[in-house]
């Protein structure tokens, strides 16, 4: 059985017969057990699709959205004018987003830009908030040659409000008050009546532009907002052809007849009956491609934060092929039964430096040569999934052919509507974060006592 294996539109393959008890022993999902949990999946995903007729859920419509990308280009144009370095501050998913797009196209990769991307502004994250680091950074940028973006849905993310603010000081501090309004871009919700919106209250003090947040859209699912579009851009992604990805998972969607015939409904079922039946409790996230560290980041928040509610929920961990086979690996393969991996893997045969020969058996490693880099990884990332399953560890595979702007984009859609559906066969609701409101209630108040 390889439920799912096909994505429609021939982005990437996805293929789960290792999670199956045909496959893994009985470690894995009985015939009858996986079937009822695709079952389970069936109402939720025509609910989708009526979502998406209805417009009652803005993120399955976004990739056939167009005006907002031509505004954001104008926009990006305008702040890069006399610009060498372009600082993104945002957190959580107003950062991790635009950071695993922007690294399909190098970003903190060294070496891995190509000419035109080496040409434009260097891009810079910083959505951890540490003094040490903003003080840093401060103190060594060039402010006037320097532009800030900056992302907050609310406009009241206190820590981004921090960022902006000490930036601010800086800039008028070196003398630069009145370029104000050139240095500094806003993304953030329109102004509502009855609501506050600090960061927007903040940058028209300034005059500093702003351009809206989609109001329908979350910090972690904005990834194919004007939010992560704008760091793809300010790397000189094609947003239409992200979008134009995501759209193949719209399109399979409205397409499918069955859940059996829609990935993201596959890969959710997977995951809860795993948990559900066999105790899965981990979910491991691992991309053999540099390019896709980030995504195993994005991914992380995206399923913990939706999911991990009311006692639900599973466990994601981030990780990254070759390397953790040398880390990670040990445990997954022979530690607790609880971890189940998703392999993503990028065709890379032939890609990379050739191994010589004779240097590769004086090494002792003479299987190597001849062999190029990529014809490597790629038997690693082929082995990696046979020895998890041959030792009874539930693995998915998921191939994608070409890493470009339109396969990331259906995976993040793929992803973002895997999550939905996984909540909503866990009784959860997956787009709010209830825990995580009490713990800045709480940081509000130990700042006002202490002021």
């Amino acid at each position: 059985m390889q439920d799912g294996q096909k994505h429609d539109g021939s982005v990437f393959n996805q293929n789960i017969d290792g999670c199956l008890e045909s496959a893994i022993g009985k470690y894995g999902l009985s015939r009858s057990q996986y079937d009822a949990w695709i079952e389970r999946a069936g109402p939720h995903v025509e609910a989708l699709k009526g979502d998406y007729r209805n417009n009652r859920l803005a993120l399955l419509r976004i990739a056939e959205e167009v005006s907002d990308i031509a505004e954001a280009e104008a926009a990006l144009a305008r702040l890069s004018v006399g610009a060498n370095t372009l600082v993104f501050y945002g957190t959580g998913g107003s950062g991790l987003g635009g950071q695993t797009l922007a690294q399909i196209a190098g970003w903190k990769i060294p070496g891995v830009a190509n000419e035109a991307q080496r040409a434009r502004p260097r891009t810079r994250f910083y959505d951890n908030l540490d003094g040490g680091t903003l003080e840093g950074v401060l103190k060594t940028l060039d402010l006037a040659e320097s532009r800030f973006i900056v992302t907050s849905k609310s406009g009241g993310t206190a820590e981004t409000l921090a960022q902006v603010i000490a930036t601010l000081s800086a800039v008028k501090a070196a003398g630069l008050e009145a370029q104000i309004p050139k240095l500094f871009l806003g993304i953030t919700e329109p102004a509502q009546p009855g609501k506050s919106n600090g960061l927007r209250t903040l940058l028209a003090k300034f005059a500093i532009p702003m351009l809206e947040h989609h109001t329908g859209i979350g910090g972690r699912f904005s990834c194919l907002t004007n939010v992560g579009l704008m760091p793809a851009l300010a790397r000189g992604l094609d947003a239409r052809a992200i979008r134009a990805g995501a759209k193949t998972v719209i399109d399979a969607l409205l397409a499918a007849k069955t859940p059996q015939d829609f990935a993201p409904a596959v890969g959710a079922a997977t995951a809860v009956a795993l948990a559900k039946e066999k105790g899965i409790s981990n979910l491991v996230m691992m991309p053999y491609a540099d390019k896709l560290g980030r995504f195993s980041a994005w991914f992380v928040q995206l399923w913990a934060e939706s999911l991990g509610k009311g006692g639900e929920g599973t466990t994601p961990i981030g990780a990254v092929g070759p390397l953790d086979q040398h880390s990670q690996l040990q445990l997954f393969m022979d530690g607790p039964r609880q971890h189940y991996l998703t392999i993503l893997r990028v065709a890379s045969a032939g890609t990379g430096p050739k191994i010589d020969a004779e240097l590769a058996g004086i090494a002792g490693a003479g299987m190597l040569g001849g062999h190029t880099v990529g014809d490597v990884v790629a038997a690693q990332a082929h082995a990696v999934p046979e020895a998890l399953a041959r030792a009874g560890r539930p693995v998915r595979t998921i191939d994608v052919a070409k890493l470009d702007e339109k396969a990331l984009g259906a995976l993040l859609m793929h992803f973002m509507i895997e999550t939905i559906l996984a909540g909503r066969l866990l009784g959860v609701d997956p787009f709010d974060q209830p825990a995580v409101e009490l713990a800045k209630v709480l940081t509000r108040e130990r700042l006002a006592k202490g002021a």
